[in-house]
């Protein structure tokens, strides 16, 4: 076991996804505020570090399956480079560290972190072999980013945004699926169990339904009467366009470039896609910043 393995087997790159933890700083206009602003980067730590130990634990109960697929046959524990006992160790001593770091930002946030941690476990365990129920609890994992960073550290979570991150994250997961299906072909129920439950019919018209919901939540978002008194605009709806970019160039890549199966991967491939995140985030900034 070298240290590039351990590295492989915690995959910091998806530490990206954390960042939905950052969100209540933006806007709960927190960002000036040093206790919140500490306590959010905690949370977000927590949850890096909580993420890679669920990553560790899943690999173990994966491993079977991942040595007959085309690109997870590489991962540390699937090809023996570390032990099964030693990820496990990995992963609870990594969970321990999180909570740890949660606690010292707030008791909630612990409590947060802590349900992650047990909710992906359960996920691990059997969940993820349920149809529909596997992608909601993936989702449910990023709510629970959103609450840590907002309702965790004192910030009041918007509804609308709880809404519309719920819907955006459902999308992501129907998508991921939709991708593995489509990638693997017949021998997609081998490598993930769940997809010999699932159809491209079905997983198109999911996908389509999560995007539109997330679309229009999001524009009812920018206009709404409370949003317009938080952040003092109404010109929020200029961030719309970015969305929708965003959302018609991950379809595209889902449908017409073999992409999908990683958002984590697909911002980091896609240059159009990265402009669209980071053209978002400036413009939300700028005009409630």
């Amino acid at each position: 076991m070298t240290a590039r393995d351990v590295l492989q087997l915690l995959r910091p790159h998806h530490w990206v996804k954390n960042g939905f933890v950052l969100a209540g700083l933006l806007f709960g206009h927190a960002w000036s505020e040093p206790v919140s602003v500490a306590a959010a980067l905690l949370a977000t730590a927590a949850f890096c570090l909580a993420s890679s130990g669920v990553y560790a634990f899943n690999d173990v109960h994966d491993a079977p399956r991942d040595r007959e697929h085309p690109e997870k046959n590489g991962r540390p524990v699937a090809r023996g480079a570390i032990a099964p006992a030693a990820a496990h160790g990995i992963a609870a001593a990594l969970a321990a560290l999180a909570l740890a770091l949660a606690a010292w930002a707030d008791a909630r946030v612990a409590a947060l972190v802590a349900a992650y941690v047990v909710l992906n476990a359960a996920y691990s365990l059997g969940l993820k072999h349920v149809p529909v129920l596997d992608v909601f609890i993936i989702a449910a994992g990023f709510m629970l980013r959103l609450l840590a960073g907002t309702w965790g550290i004192g910030i009041e979570p918007s509804r609308w945004l709880l809404a519309c991150g719920f819907l955006l994250t459902l999308f992501l997961g129907f998508a991921k699926r939709r991708a593995e299906l489509d990638r693997l072909a017949d021998d997609a129920g081998q490598h993930r169990a769940v997809l010999e439950d699932y159809s491209l019919a079905f997983l198109d018209r999911a996908v389509f339904a999560c995007a539109l919901g997330m679309v229009i939540t999001y524009a009812l978002y920018t206009v709404a009467e409370t949003t317009v008194a938080l952040h003092g605009t109404e010109r929020l709806i200029w961030s719309l366009p970015w969305v929708l970019l965003g959302t018609f160039r991950y379809l595209f890549r889902l449908h017409y470039r073999g992409g999908g199966g990683d958002p984590a991967q697909e911002l980091l491939r896609d240059p159009l896609l990265a402009a669209a995140a980071l053209g978002w985030a400036a413009t939300v900034f700028a005009l409630i910043g």
